[in-house]
């Protein structure tokens, strides 16, 4: 929408298409071959749509903090462990890109607490970005690795490193599309449809890098 400020006589009234007491009209841009609409600013703000954040919201950046927690643990392994050099510049994009990421829907949460606080603990503190459970079913979320899995990763050197952990990064990043996938389709957000958005795009093209490592 485009606000502009209608034409305003010298007693501070304004004209005949403008909003009463000098403020400014929103104009609403009409469909294809419609004409645009001139309305009041409380009429623009009934006809904004209803981005509630509805349960699926909240369950989609809840599970993706922790989601990305882990990854941040399978990627804080490799400077030390992996032997090639594209797995280690792998595990730093995956980083530098999920830090910010869950920064975003940690204020995103401080913004939409879940009704009653349900779920806080584990969305900002719990598990620090250790992989631990952290009171949270992983078996929920599509693509987690188990405390199993992550010790293998952690013992593991070389290309023993390299091949796992692209096997576990790969299921990772494709439970996370699953997980956006469903928010997608079930959210009602537009914030929480652009961080699934981002998801996808991201994890789709690190999906296709790391089968080509593999």
């Amino acid at each position: 929408m485009l606000a502009l400020a209608g034409c305003q006589d010298d007693d501070g009234k304004t004209g005949a298409n403008g909003a009463k007491d000098g403020r400014n009209p929103v104009i609403a841009p009409g469909k294809p071959g419609e004409r645009a609409r001139t309305l009041s600013p409380e009429q623009a703000a009934r006809e904004r749509p209803d981005d509630t954040p509805n349960a699926a919201d909240q369950t989609y950046v809840r599970g993706m903090i922790e989601h990305h927690r882990q990854a941040l643990t399978m990627s804080a392994l490799a400077p030390d462990r992996a032997s090639a050099e594209a797995v280690k510049g792998l595990a730093e994009r995956i980083a530098a890109a999920q830090k910010p990421e869950i920064g975003a829907m940690e204020r995103w949460l401080a913004r939409y607490p879940a009704p009653g606080g349900a779920g806080g603990s584990g969305s900002t503190g719990g598990s620090g970005g250790t992989g631990g459970t952290g009171g949270h079913d992983h078996g929920a979320m599509p693509g987690m690795a188990t405390e199993q899995q992550l010790k293998e990763l952690a013992d593991a050197r070389g290309t023993d490193f390299d091949r796992l952990f692209l096997k576990l990064m790969t299921a990772h990043h494709e439970g996370a599309l699953k997980m956006a996938g469903q928010a997608l389709a079930g959210g009602n957000n537009v914030a929480v449809e652009e961080m699934a958005t981002e998801v996808v795009a991201t994890q789709t093209a690190e999906i296709h890098r790391m089968r080509a490592l593999g």
